[in-house]
């Protein structure tokens, strides 16, 4: 086990932190550009909350709105040029991942004089790496990704229905200012899409990480057990404070750094659900819904002990042998089932995608990143009929 930890954002974690957004804003800028979504935190008053705050403290904001679920690149040129033209110098994101993760992209544009889809790994041999962003101060409004700690970003071309990430220093926020009050109105089906993609992003390092990361395997399940404690809480009674704040807390820890350190492991069903929603435009966190538990199946027959394993600590199944298949698939299944109780789809047919495509799907997803056999990268490595396998075995 080798690895090296940083994370830089500070972490302000507190029912009610909202109003502190603009004393935390003051600290970084005076001119703010304010990165938000579909309009849902302007019908429930949290973005006049918001501006009152800046304007409290001194801070002016102009506003880039209508970042997509799936954001979009061409919205983050335009919040990019909107931040050149009002001489912006720190990004405030007020949404959910979507729009954090735009935010960060804009903050990185906004020095680069070139496309920002280049900053976006899709395959191409030379990629820019950004080195230089304007502060980010991330407010999330949903549980789910875990943007508003780290270094990463998703973006979709809707031109040429790719949707990839970039990772770089320069893309961690400055502060991470997290409210779980915010989170109280988001609707059942979003609170469930989210706690499923925080739990995938911790087994994508559980499964696909390196042996010998017995903390990080304790930490992982720690975080899996709380969500599927509390998150069904959330998702029945919206307005349990308590609830919010534990699927908040678990999905930062998710996707920060910490969970995963010295794992190194690939993030195949993200891949595979990536090149999905780049083409039908499904929200994430159902599209892994519908890839994770299939993959699982998958994977589970070329390192059984690891599912043998999450099956025990998770749903306390007694295998009869360490590389028991029989009670990892039921692990697998109990799994699947707890995402179905929470109303996330796991099939295809759920989110209207059929068979037609899927030799695509696979194509496209080992275009974008791939290992020096043309495979996509985890344990194991999947050929293109592997991912088609997979998703063929979800229809």
């Amino acid at each position: 086990m080798q690895f090296e930890y940083y994370n830089p954002t500070r972490l302000i974690f507190a029912a009610g932190a909202l109003a502190r957004l603009g004393e935390i804003a003051g600290r970084h800028g005076k001119r703010a550009l304010l990165v938000t979504g579909g309009g849902s935190v302007k019908r429930n008053g949290v973005f006049d909350r918001a501006v009152a705050s800046l304007k409290l403290a001194g801070v002016s904001a102009v506003e880039c709105s209508g970042v997509e679920p799936n954001p979009r690149i061409s919205t983050v040129r335009r919040g990019a040029k909107i931040a050149r033209e009002n001489g912006c110098d720190v990004i405030i994101a007020l949404g959910g991942g979507s729009t954090m993760d735009a935010a960060k992209v804009m903050a990185a544009a906004f020095y680069y004089d070139g496309d920002p889809w280049d900053m976006i790994f899709h395959g191409q041999p030379d990629p820019y790496v950004p080195t230089r962003a304007l502060p980010v101060i991330t407010v999330p409004t949903l549980a789910a990704t875990g943007s508003e700690m780290n270094m990463g970003a998703v973006i979709s071309n809707e031109e040429t229905r790719e949707k990839s990430f970039v990772s770089t220093e320069c893309l961690y926020p400055a502060v991470a200012l997290v409210d779980p009050e915010l989170t109280m109105s988001v609707p059942k089906d979003q609170t469930a899409y989210g706690i499923c993609d925080l739990i995938t992003h911790v087994t994508e390092g559980y499964f696909n990480g390196v042996d010998g990361t017995p903390i990080q395997d304790r930490f992982a399940e720690g975080v899996i057990l709380t969500a599927m404690q509390w998150g069904p809480k959330a998702i029945a009674d919206g307005s349990d404070l308590e609830a919010r704040a534990q699927v908040q807390w678990a999905s930062i820890v998710a996707l920060n750094g910490w969970v995963n350190a010295g794992t190194n492991g690939g993030f195949p069903v993200h891949m595979i659900e990536h090149t999905l929603s780049a083409y039908h435009d499904i929200t994430h966190g159902a599209g892994l819904a519908v890839v994770n538990p299939s993959w699982m199946r998958f994977a589970a027959r070329h390192r059984p002990e690891k599912f043998v394993q999450f099956a025990e600590r998770i749903f306390g199944l007694q295998p009869a042998r360490p590389d028991d298949l029989a009670c990892a698939m039921e692990g697998i299944d109990r799994f699947e089932a707890f995402l179905r109780s929470t109303g996330c789809p796991t099939r295809l047919s759920e989110l209207k995608i059929g068979d037609a495509l899927l030799a695509e799907y696979a194509r496209e997803t080992v275009r974008i990143i791939h290992d020096d056999q043309g495979r996509l990268p985890g344990w194991p490595p999947m050929s293109e009929s592997d991912i088609v396998d997979v998703l063929q075995s979800a229809l």
